[in-house]
């Protein structure tokens, strides 16, 4: 994966508005977060092969950045991504990880399911 190219990103966003799409999108605090330091509050969402349609979808920010997408009848964001797979051209894949290189968020798009 590469850090975030927002121009190619919102390319790739452009170019799956107004049909049918697969969406796959998690955040962790990591699922074990508690276990090795009591302070952490764990903390997990997880939705994999749910179709959605969405009229108008945006890259926003400085890095790391925030992806959100307008449904009929509301909205997806998610937020803290930074890196994505630019050699994926049937799919968006965007990813973000911590300082220690850690995934804590995914946002995934495909016309086909995961």
């Amino acid at each position: 994966m590469q850090l975030i190219h927002p121009v190619q990103v919102q390319i790739r966003l452009n170019a799956l508005r107004d049909q049918d799409v697969f969406i796959h999108l998690e955040m962790t605090s990591g699922a074990y977060a508690a276990h090795n330091d009591s302070s952490k509050h764990p903390s997990a969402t997880f939705i994999t092969n749910a179709r959605i349609r969405y009229a108008h979808g945006s890259i926003e920010g400085a890095g790391p950045y925030r992806v959100g997408l307008k449904t009929e009848n509301g909205w997806v964001y998610s937020e803290g991504l930074t890196h994505w797979d630019e050699n994926d051209t049937e799919r968006l894949i965007l990813a973000g990880h911590d300082a220690q290189g850690k995934l804590v968020v995914a946002l995934q798009l495909s016309r086909q399911p995961f």
